[in-house]
């Protein structure tokens, strides 16, 4: 059941085109936007005129503001609020989580009102210029995808280095890191509850045609890299703490390669070939070859811990992997900013901050002193397997809101849950 609807992006619609984004930090997908939905005419004799109106109100809200979220999204806002105080977009994430129990009384029980509106939104990632489906559970996942947006744009806003008050170097403050954290946690379960709970509930056609941006995989990136980016951050405060230690940091090293090697694996076969979707691949990789560049790191400082020619040789190796895999990232960082639309990165700071300067200075020291020890090359072969730790970083448990009461008083219409 159900009916797709795509319009090419060659018939001139209202797909918003950026030509830069800003400082990124965070990667943040382009802005899904809902086009109006008539609900008057599709609901008329099925659903009150109250709840019918609230329905309208409350997603031409919606409507509105992702619109306006959109037009600001090509310039770097430190801090954008609201007359009242608000951020804008903890305004329209509102708007979103009051709309949603609302929304579910179209799918309430299995109702035949999932199949009465055509729900319509301009895509980013995909060829189509929009996506029209007469199947509410698509409006559902839409919903999701544009609530993790939101918050991983307020993670990277969170994580954009401002100047400290001793004027020493710009970087994010820890209450900020923690917040991030907190963040991106919400981001990967708004995503793992679209996985599992809503994309399972539209039939396998329209699944097939959903715009890419919807996209199993592309939901599973985004979820992983999600707690790819909070392992970095815990990566950097146990740099900055003194009781971390050298196990720690590799432990959290570790993982996030596996992280962010599970996001690539997920993109691996989609069709991201334009704009946001190929810079989206971009980030994925330069962030997947960043991490490997921290796990070399310190699997090579604890390697070197040990005493013997062996250990001190494969550390030098792992350490080498290291800077060769720094080396790497950069020219990764700079091809996923040259992707359009055009990024730029902030001041460095935090775990790439302290490991550009460590990497190299450490590698090259290692070298040496081994070189000296043993007679040996400077290539001391292959590096060592990375230890395979478990993921521990999960994300929060999300389940959709119960269905609005307001959809009670609504079944004396006799339509709810059953059949016209």
């Amino acid at each position: 059941m159900g009916c797709l609807v795509s319009t090419p992006k060659d018939t001139g619609g209202n797909r918003r085109r950026p030509g830069s984004i800003g400082e990124v930090s965070v990667y943040v997908p382009g802005l899904r936007i809902p086009k109006p939905v008539d609900f008057s005419q599709s609901l008329s004799g099925h659903v009150s005129k109250t709840l019918v109106e609230r329905l309208t109100a409350m997603r031409t809200r919606i409507v509105v503001m992702a619109g306006q979220e959109a037009l600001t999204i090509t310039r770097t806002r430190r801090k954008t609020t609201t007359q009242h105080g608000r951020s804008t977009l903890a305004d329209l994430h509102q708007a979103l989580e009051d709309y949603l129990p609302v929304l579910l009384g179209l799918v309430s029980d299995g109702s035949e009102l999932q199949f009465k509106v055509q729900f319509i939104w301009v895509n980013q990632e995909d060829d189509a210029e929009e996506t029209a489906m007469f199947n509410a559970w698509y409006e559902v996942l839409s919903v999701l995808h544009l609530m993790a947006v939101l918050s991983l744009s307020q993670a990277n806003l969170l994580l954009l280095p401002r100047t400290s008050a001793d004027f020493y170097q710009p970087k994010a403050s820890e209450e900020s890191r923690r917040g991030s954290i907190d963040i991106f946690l919400k981001a990967a379960g708004y995503l793992d509850c679209a996985v599992r709970h809503v994309l399972p509930r539209l039939p396998s056609e329209l699944r097939r045609n959903l715009p890419v941006d919807l996209a199993e995989g592309v939901l599973r990136a985004l979820c992983l890299q999600a707690l790819g980016q909070g392992v970095d951050i815990q990566l950097g405060m146990a740099i900055d703490s003194t009781k971390a230690t050298l196990a720690v940091k590799r432990r959290l090293a570790c993982e996030m390669v596996k992280y962010w090697q599970q996001a690539q694996d997920n993109l691996m076969n989609l069709p991201l070939s334009n704009g946001w979707g190929e810079k989206h691949r971009h980030f994925v990789k330069w962030k997947y070859v960043e991490a490997k560049a921290a796990a070399y790191y310190y699997h090579g400082l604890i390697l070197d811990e040990g005493n013997t020619e062996k250990s001190h040789g494969m550390a030098v190796a792992a350490l080498q992997a290291a800077d060769e895999y720094f080396e790497e990232s950069k020219k990764a960082c700079e091809v996923f900013n040259a992707a359009h639309p055009l990024s730029r990165n902030p001041p460095l700071w935090g775990t790439m901050k302290y490991l550009s300067e460590k990497i190299p200075k450490d590698t090259s020291s290692k070298v040496r002193i081994n070189r000296d020890l043993y007679s040996h090359e400077k290539n001391m072969g292959t590096p060592p397997t990375l230890p395979d730790f478990a993921l521990a970083l999960k994300p929060n448990e999300y389940q959709l809101p119960p269905v609005d009461p307001s959809w009670n008083e609504n079944v004396q219409l006799g339509h709810i849950g059953t059949n016209e």
